[in-house]
């Protein structure tokens, strides 16, 4: 019987996450030097990146490679363990496609609203990769990461045939698939194939966080993370280093700390990968350490953040996106605002999240608070 303990450290990683995530959307919203260079379709040899700005906007690569790679975590144990119970296959599938497209769904409805211009971004990424598992979900955990690592080493040899490489015109299709298109009316950043193989690796991991907790297996996820984290900074140092093939056309410069920490989250190059979830994994690997020794404590931030995230999400997106698109509030003020109004927004989302976690728990079988 598999068992129902939730892993506490995965809800305080995303509600870590969403804390950084709301600095980098209050930053966008509202800070007139925000930079978002980081991707080679949008930088320019030579462009400055100033310190502060720099670290402020770099932090913040995490929260993508972590919200994928644990929706794919959750999605996984979710779903393993509904089989465990014998529940039929084409109502697991149906719940997976329908939660998926409700999610990307959001994208080009409701943030591209507020964004007032039509939008696809990281729900629409992990909306499309959630649906795609319903069919990967029946390969072993083996096959997907062969699968997952294939497009992450030589996912550059294919992205570079059809964007960016060679001049190309941008193209919508390429872009919703390995690259990136940005024009005055429509916005694709986050391409779903790479993006998938992120999920496929976190569907892994849950798995073998299930296994770990029947004891199938006997290193701990913690171990594992700690080794499998080191051995990822050190690819990115490498590949870093050497400044050709995985970095998606986004170069070193020089050897500034700047310049190697600007990496191309746009579409994901190998050393963006390595870096995030290396650091995701040594510091989740803490987390699920700390966890052991101090136990859980049911109303803090982080987890309340983590386990709300989704509402998390969209509450904040659309405040911010909204009031700079239609309250004449874009690019108003300055980082060191920018960090203030981060602070006082976190504040007001801390008991309004408490809240909706507590009215969701009383409402278990609502289909409308379901997927959020």
């Amino acid at each position: 019987m598999v068992k129902s303990t939730r892993i506490s450290a995965i809800d305080w990683m995303r509600g870590f996450v969403m804390i950084i995530m709301v600095l980098d959307h209050v930053s966008m919203a509202y800070n007139a030097g925000h930079i978002s260079n980081d991707s080679a379709a949008n930088y320019t040899v030579g462009d400055p990146l100033p310190a502060f700005e720099f670290f402020t906007r770099w932090i913040s690569h995490i929260c993508a490679p972590v919200f994928v790679f644990l929706a794919g975590t959750a999605l996984a144990i979710s779903v393993e363990r509904k089989v465990a119970r014998g529940i039929d296959s084409k109502g697991i599938d149906k719940d997976i496609l329908l939660r998926g497209a409700f999610i990307a769904l959001l994208d080009p409805t409701i943030t591209s609203f507020f964004s007032g211009k039509l939008t696809f971004q990281v729900l629409y990424a992990i909306g499309v990769a959630m649906m795609c598992m319903a069919f990967f979900r029946r390969l072993s955990s083996t096959q997907l990461l062969v699968i997952a690592l294939a497009w992450i080493i030589g996912g550059e040899l294919v992205t570079a045939q059809f964007w960016f490489a060679h001049g190309q015109e941008q193209s919508i299709i390429v872009a919703l698939l390995v690259g990136k298109y940005n024009t005055a009316d429509l916005s694709i950043s986050y391409a779903a194939v790479p993006w998938l193989s992120v999920m496929i690796l976190g569907w892994v991991f849950g798995r073998y966080i299930l296994d770990f907790g029947e004891g199938k297996i006997k290193t701990s996820p913690a171990k594992l993370l700690f080794t499998l984290g080191s051995f990822l900074i050190i690819s990115f140092v490498t590949v870093r280093y050497f400044n050709d093939y995985g970095n998606m056309f986004l170069y070193r410069e020089d050897f500034s700390w700047q310049q190697w920490l600007h990496v191309s989250k746009y579409p994901p190059s190998i050393s963006f990968i390595t870096l995030e979830l290396g650091l995701m994994a040594i510091i989740l690997a803490t987390m699920m350490k700390i966890e052991q020794r101090i136990g859980t404590r049911p109303n803090g931030v982080l987890l309340v953040f983590g386990q709300t995230s989704m509402m998390f999400y969209l509450v904040h997106r659309i405040f911010l996106t909204g009031t700079a698109t239609y309250g004449g509030l874009d690019n108003f003020t300055n980082l060191t605002n920018t960090y203030i109004i981060t602070g006082v927004l976190l504040l007001l989302l801390y008991p309004f999240c408490l809240w909706y976690r507590g009215f969701k728990k009383k409402h278990p079988d609502s289909t409308a608070l379901k997927y959020l």
